[in-house]
């Protein structure tokens, strides 16, 4: 949904009090994710931890001032983690990203493959039916690409070996976990899944990266050229915008995910003469819609329904299954000579993306309401270890770069030649 039907709907179903109520909950998001975000720092954990707290506390399980379903709600937060992967993509030079191409395709589909078979054999042995164990399975696949990414940019380590087969890891599992959800939304819906249908969603989710680059990278510098000579105030960072939001758009009439295509966009212009500009204003943009994203990651948590018992113990089983699926599949491309365990934890978290499994499987009658709860608790903690381990290894790693004598950009590039 765009935001100006979105806003629209809001307005037809309460008029005023609709627009007054939505700005009450930004401006609780704001203050919230601001103020949390700075004691998190203040307590040496990354910025993101505090902004998804604030989330939780807004929430219904708590405050009830957000709601993560509200459909304006959703809609800017959508454009906030589009604008935060094309933050991403510009900081992303695509050389280096496809110089540890192997190690992050071997670290995306071990971070596939383990979790999802260890999750399908202990939820069927706790005696879940095969159903709810796919479902469950499917959630431990994913990777939410914006916050191990957020996390990363936030210490300065984005540009690392390390952060380059985390970034393309994660934009891999956005593409494994496009066809796993395709596969699973089939079987609850009682059809069958052939290897077409899956061949035909990997294959368009790669196609669109391709080309989008491929073309991109043609049309882009002469139409940057003419935006730059336009005078008025912004036009660059706005052009640059409007060309994210096309390629998400591309990506989704493709039946790619929208992130994906506004990565594609980021990489793109990465190269133009003109991207120092359009990263600071793109980051400007991104500061009003990207803390909305993180609060309704938050906000769409409810505490309620992790408190059965069922829920706590296949959420906790699924929790271990999460954690240490992720964290060996950094230790499969033993070739790759940094800090796997940094890589193994920034493909922990789940987010929005083990949300969308988790709400699709309710929603078809799949997974029941305690089933629900104990995938919500996986997310949940997945979801908010991650910042603070992540931050405490990133500290070790750089540490250890400036004992050997390391710039911190490069800290993970110089040591891939180290013993």
């Amino acid at each position: 949904m765009t935001l100006a039907p979105a806003l629209l709907l809001a307005t037809a179903a309460g008029g005023e009090a609709s627009v007054a109520h939505l700005l009450a909950a930004l401006a609780a998001i704001f203050v919230g994710t601001k103020v949390l975000g700075e004691l998190a720092q203040r307590f040496r954990q990354p910025a993101v931890l505090g902004e998804l707290v604030a989330g939780v506390l807004l929430g219904g399980s708590v405050f009830g001032i957000v709601d993560a379903s509200n459909p304006v709600i959703s809609a800017m937060s959508e454009i906030g983690v589009i604008l935060l992967l094309f933050e991403i993509g510009l900081e992303t030079d695509v050389r280096s990203l496809m110089k540890v191409g192997g190690e992050a395709t071997t670290v995306a589909m071990a971070g596939v493959i383990l979790p999802f078979g260890a999750a399908m054999l202990a939820t069927e042995a706790l005696g879940l039916g095969h159903l709810p164990a796919l479902v469950s399975g499917a959630a431990l696949c994913a990777t939410s690409v914006g916050i191990s990414a957020r996390v990363l940019s936030d210490l300065g380590m984005l540009d690392t070996t390390e952060g380059r087969v985390v970034l393309g890891a994660a934009v891999i599992d956005d593409i494994i976990g496009l066809v796993i959800l395709a596969v699973v939304a089939g079987i609850v819906a009682g059809g069958s899944v052939s290897l077409s249908v899956v061949g035909r969603v990997a294959g368009v989710a790669v196609a669109f990266v391709v080309l989008a680059v491929v073309i991109g990278a043609r049309v882009a510098p002469p139409l940057f050229r003419v935006a730059e000579k336009i005078r008025a105030s912004g036009t660059l960072g706005l052009v640059a915008i409007a060309f994210a939001f096309l390629l998400g758009w591309l990506a989704d009439m493709a039946g790619s995910a929208m992130i994906i295509g506004a990565f594609a966009g980021g990489v793109v212009l990465h190269d133009l003469p003109q991207a120092p500009e359009l990263r600071e204003s793109t980051t400007r943009i991104g500061s009003f819609f990207v803390p909305i994203f993180f609060a309704s990651v938050g906000a769409a948590v409810n505490l309620r329904a992790l408190m059965s018992g069922d829920a706590l113990l296949v959420g906790g089983v699924l929790i271990v299954i999460g954690v240490a699926g992720k964290v060996l599949a950094g230790y499969v491309p033993w070739w790759f000579r940094g800090d796997k365990l940094l890589v193994g934890v920034a493909m922990v978290p789940r987010g929005e993306v083990g949300l969308i499994f988790a709400q699709m499987g309710l929603a078809s009658g799949a997974i029941n309401a305690g089933e629900f709860g104990a995938i919500m608790l996986m997310v949940l903690v997945t979801t908010f270890v991650t910042p603070p381990a992540l931050g405490r290894r990133a500290v070790r790693v750089r540490r250890r770069a400036e004992d050997l004598g390391i710039d911190d950009l490069v800290a993970g590039a110089s040591r891939s030649k180290e013993t």
